[in-house]
């Protein structure tokens, strides 16, 4: 049985991302970050963002509630569903993460504003 979700393939990325496990409610993807690439303003209906970094310093931006954070080596961070959020490289060096979404059907909501 295939999984059916809105996922971007990776035609449509400027930024790598390489899935590592696909399960029903959970993936766990590894995602890389450099110079101006990012992964867009988006959000997730029913799953969170767990962010862990392994190298470098990825900022990641979240509206409602609005913050920015560094995030350093061996930090994590949780974007929980239904918030708009984006990732980027401080200073377009290089980043890496370990991204671990669920519990849910993952998704890919484009742009900052959640339906009402």
């Amino acid at each position: 049985m295939e999984l059916v979700t809105n996922i971007r393939p990776p035609s449509e990325r400027t930024y790598g991302l390489e899935h590592i496990a696909v399960g029903s409610d959970v993936r766990v993807s590894a995602l890389s970050l450099v110079g101006d690439e990012q992964v867009e303003w988006h959000w997730h209906s029913s799953t969170s963002d767990i962010f862990f970094c392994l190298e470098g310093v990825a900022i990641i931006e979240t509206l409602r509630p609005d913050k920015i954070v560094q995030l350093k080596v061996g930090e994590r961070y949780e974007v929980s569903a239904g918030v708009p959020h984006r990732v980027t490289p401080l200073g377009g060096k290089t980043c890496r993460l370990v991204l671990v979404q669920g519990v849910g059907k993952a998704d890919f909501h484009r742009g900052s504003q959640t339906p009402t």
